[in-house]
Order: C-alpha cells, then sequence, then structure tokens
C-alpha cells in the first residue's frame, strides 16, 4: 500500500464546497475521489489539507490517499484528469510515507482574498471575485492597520462562524497584507489554521474600514469583543482561494507551490 499526496486547483463555483455529503453528488471531494477510483480500480478515500466552503476556490488544495495499484505519480495525476471536469484538476503527484497527512501534517495555510475595484463588473471575472463598485484603494494603509491587529496568537472568536465546528477559537495569523495592484485589492492571510467563514468574515470588517465607515482602530476592538454580532458582514465566497499549504521537513521541499497562479486571476 502506498500513499500519494497531490495537489489540486478547482473553481468552486459549481459544488457544494469540498467534504462530501449524502444525497449530495456535486462535492469537490466526491468527484475527485471517482476520477482517482477510475485509475486505481478501486475504492479510494480521500483526506484533505481545509474543508473549503460552496463557491471557494484553490490553487493549492493538498489531498493524500492510500492505494495498493502500482501507478507513477504522472500515471495518477494524468489519468485522474481525464475522468475530471475542467473546472477540478490534479496539479502534482509525490509518493509519501505513512506518516503524512494532508490535514494534520501541515503547519499552515495560506488564502487569497480578491477584490476586483471597477464602476463596473467585468464578465470573464464573474463568480472569481468580490466585485465592489466604490474605489477603497485609496484607504490601502488603512485597511492594513487595521489587518495588523490581528496578527499572532489571538482568540478570533468574533470572526467565527455559528456552525464552526472547532474545539477552540484561537489561531495564530502569521500573515495578513492588503496588496493593491491595478483595478485589485488582494488581501492575503496566512495562519497555522483558520475557523469556519473567518477569512470572510474579516474581509467584512476590512471592507468597512475601505469603504470610510470605520476606522482602522475597529478591527482591534471587534478582536477584543470576541463576539460574532459586532463584527461585519460575511463577505461572498466568490472571492475566496485556498492558494498555498505549509508542510515541515521533508515535505516541504518535495510539493510545489501554485500561488502564482493567482496572477491568472488578474488578467482583465
Amino acid at each position: 500500500m502506498q500513499r500519494w499526496a497531490c495537489g489540486v486547483s478547482y473553481v468552486g463555483t459549481d459544488y457544494h464546497g469540498w467534504q462530501k455529503q449524502p444525497g449530495l453528488a456535486a462535492t469537490v471531494e466526491q468527484v475527485i475521489m471517482r476520477a482517482l477510483q477510475q485509475v486505481a480500480d478501486a475504492p479510494i478515500q480521500l483526506q484533505c489539507a481545509g474543508r473549503t466552503d460552496r463557491g471557494v476556490h484553490a490553487l493549492g488544495q493538498v489531498i493524500h490517499f492510500d492505494s495498493a495499484k502500482q501507478r507513477s505519480a504522472d500515471n495518477w495525476v494524468q489519468g485522474a484528469n481525464q475522468y475530471l471536469p475542467a473546472s477540478i484538476k490534479l496539479q502534482w503527484a509525490r509518493p509519501v510515507s505513512e506518516d503524512f497527512h494532508a490535514r494534520y501534517s501541515a503547519i499552515s495555510r495560506c488564502y487569497h482574498y480578491v477584490i476586483y475595484n471597477h464602476s463596473v463588473a467585468h464578465p470573464l471575472l464573474h463568480d472569481r471575485v468580490w466585485w465592489v463598485r466604490k474605489d477603497i484603494r485609496a484607504q490601502q494603509a488603512a485597511m492594513q492597520a487595521a489587518a495588523n491587529h490581528w496578527l499572532g496568537e489571538q482568540d478570533f472568536s468574533s470572526f467565527r462562524d455559528a456552525d464552526c465546528q472547532a474545539a477552540h477559537p484561537v489561531r495564530s495569523l502569521h500573515r495578513c497584507e492588503v496588496q493593491v495592484q491595478g483595478r485589485y485589492c488582494v488581501v492575503t492571510l496566512e495562519a497555522n489554521a483558520f475557523l469556519h467563514h473567518m477569512v470572510r468574515n474579516m474581509m467584512g470588517v476590512l471592507i468597512e474600514i475601505g469603504l470610510g465607515k470605520r476606522s482602522p482602530d475597529w478591527a482591534l476592538a471587534v478582536l477584543r469583543a470576541k463576539n460574532r454580532t459586532e463584527a461585519g458582514m460575511t463577505v461572498p465566497a466568490s472571492g475566496l482561494y485556498l492558494s498555498d499549504v505549509g508542510y515541515p521537513a521533508p515535505w516541504d521541499c518535495q510539493f510545489p507551490s501554485h500561488d502564482g497562479l493567482m496572477m491568472a486571476i488578474q488578467t482583465a
């Protein structure tokens, strides 16, 4: 029996999130399972680094599975991709030891949230970004000052969805950068792990500040409140991308990063 790790990219628009669910055939996990089972000619069970919600995309989701079938890495990638739709593709495969776990071995997850800031929406970006008509780019410094309040190990209860099943609300946020690139405002967040809807709820606070409705210090007040009702809206899933998953040695140098694919979103 060999354990395999794979990188997966997908557009989440047409799927009911990552996790397989009874009565729902259109989840990312189920679609990938069916494709891999065609290659393995046997049942396949998947584990992923992070379960994304409905409408959330991925550049660098990481999965693992076990198979007794003798296949090369290229066999798994090319074989599975023949059965996968255009919106989901394996990017790479690597044989790993049995102690590797896509979720529990991970030490960080990195997300991008992409806002398209223009007076009119762009059809090529439909369901790939969040279109915000009012210009927030001039408030980059204020949004960054707000985001800096969240860095480090914090209780993120104020950004936790009511349905979150995590054992506790404490997470370590390593990075929260607000960048303006042409007509885009891209927020990059990296942490050891994230709570359910945490990124989208944090973005709800940042957008209020970007629109000039709140001061940067409000972000700290929301954090300290430890109360979801004190925060802002939950922004749409369409702008959210799981871009990269970090692992310790020896896997850190074995798995390719596809973070650069974000540039493909910013071509319009």
